[in-house]
This record gives C-alpha cells, structure tokens and sequence, in this order.
C-alpha cells in the first residue's frame, strides 16, 4: 500500500488514493497506521475517492477508527494531493465529504500547491451550554456546527490551560451524544485569536481547520470579532472570514507534503502485534 504524509499546520494524516487502492476497512487500517511509537505516526486516515457529486470525494478516519464528517486541514492537503500529483489540472475543485461539496481554490507556484482557500458552507450557530465538570468548575461554551460539531469556549490564557483533562470530558458529555470537538480560545485582538484543540477521536492535536472556522463564527457572534480572525494554532495560522451576507465561513492556509511511503501487509501485521502488545 502507497501512502504520502502530509499535513496542514502539523494536523498530519496519511493519504491513501482510493482511485488505486482496494476497497478495504479504512477504519480498522487508522487504528493500525496512526500510533507514533508503533506505526506510521499521525492523526488519521484520509482517502481520495471518485466522486458523481464533485470532482473527488474524501473519507476522513481518527486515530481511533472512528469517522469524521469533516477536517479543514485535512482537505487542503486533499487539494494539493490531487493537483501535484497530476489527478486534476483545476486550479477551483470541488470535493465531496459527509459534511456536504466544499470549493476549493489553490494557490500554484512554480506547479505545486502551496496555500488552500476552501468555502465552508455555512455555519448552524447552536445553543450556549453551561457544564459542570467532576472537579466542580462550570465552563460555558457556545455549540457551532461546520459539518462536524464543536464546542468553543473561551479562556484568558490558552497556554497555560488543562486541554487534556477538560477537552477529554468534555468531549463524551452525555449532552454530545455523538461526542464533540472542543476549542479552547483567547482572544487576543478583534483580528486575532489563539485557539487550542481537543478533536474527537484523535486528542490534541497541532491545528483544526473546521475548529479555527467555529471558533471565529463563535467569536463574531459574542463581538469579539467583526468579519474576519487570524487564528493562531499551535502549528500556525490560518485566516478566517464569515462572510454572513452570503453565509459563507472561509479560510486559508497550507497544505504540506511530509514524505512518500510504501508499507506491506506483514508490515501492517507487525504494527497490529505491536498495538496489541501494548495493551496486554
């Protein structure tokens, strides 16, 4: 099985083409192929299929087997994939996903891709829930939908908050009963915002597109912003605008080839032993 390693602001997946490879259970492979110590190393599992509703479609799989609907980072890189390995000539592409076709408009230099603007569609701005945690402390935060689900709530110091502990109860709260992503942010300025994520099925992870876009919908909408955020995450930036009037969230940033790789069946078995040992 041939794979490429990419990421998007180190929100890193292994990327499969499905118009070559065999049919198979993508998500048990996640499980095999994503641990650092003992497979490849990454937060998931994306693969590229034929689509009859756009030009490509993406599957998306978490670390932990399970799927997602949507990942922002995750279909930039889907985007670079397919241009600069010859799949597609269009510079404006569409993809398709569970979370419904994004638009996707790349930024070519010199014959590779280097940036990705993808419309999001539009955001369904949710409910403000107040949640009492086991240590006692109550956290509010506000439900918005990218596709995918995420719960935002705001901090005054992002660095130095406990993601681990609180995103990972936050995350299987009966009030989510499909589990949540949980975005943790500080404002900074009315253009700017830092933001730390919990993603469901894969832990903290470096960056979240889909989260970036939530959490400035999240921010215009209590008037800490107005139209457009700078987001910066622990892997970079990327840039947000909510374009209400058309109701359309977009953003931008880059997508990364890491390195090409080829693993066997045996290869895939001794991860799984490996897997498996480790939980003896």
């Amino acid at each position: 099985m041939r794979f490429t390693k990419m990421h998007g602001l180190g929100n890193d997946y292994i990327y499969l083409n499905g118009l070559m490879e065999k049919e198979q259970d993508w998500g048990a492979l996640a499980k095999v192929v994503s641990p650092s110590h003992t497979g490849i190393g990454s937060d998931g599992v994306i693969v590229i299929l034929p689509s009859e509703k756009a030009d490509f479609r993406m599957r998306m799989f978490n670390a932990d087997g399970s799927e997602g609907e949507m990942c922002g980072n995750g279909i930039r890189c889907v985007g670079k994939y397919v241009y600069d390995k010859g799949l597609t000539k269009k510079e404006n592409l569409t993809v398709e996903t569970l979370a419904g076709v994004k638009t996707l408009n790349l930024s070519v230099k010199n014959g590779r891709v280097q940036a990705v603007q993808v419309d999001m569609g539009a955001p369904v701005i949710g409910d403000h829930l107040c949640l009492k945690l086991k240590n006692g402390l109550d956290i509010s935060g506000m439900n918005v939908s990218m596709g995918n689900p995420h719960f935002v709530v705001f901090v005054q110091n992002v660095a130095a908050f406990d993601v681990k502990g609180i995103g990972s109860e936050i995350e299987i709260r009966p009030e989510f009963p499909n589990r949540t992503n949980v975005e943790f942010v500080e404002v900074v300025n009315n253009h700017c915002l830092k933001m730390r994520v919990w993603e469901r099925g894969s832990g903290e992870t470096m960056a979240c597109g889909t989260g970036a876009c939530a959490s400035v919908v999240a921010a215009i909408t209590e008037k800490y912003c107005q139209d457009f955020a700078r987001v910066e995450l622990l892997g970079g930036c990327l840039d947000v605008s909510w374009l209400a009037e058309k109701k359309s969230v977009l953003m931008t940033g880059p997508a990364t080839t890491v390195f090409e790789g080829r693993v066997t069946r045996q290869q895939l078995r001794c991860m799984q032993k490996s897997i498996e040992r480790t939980h003896d």
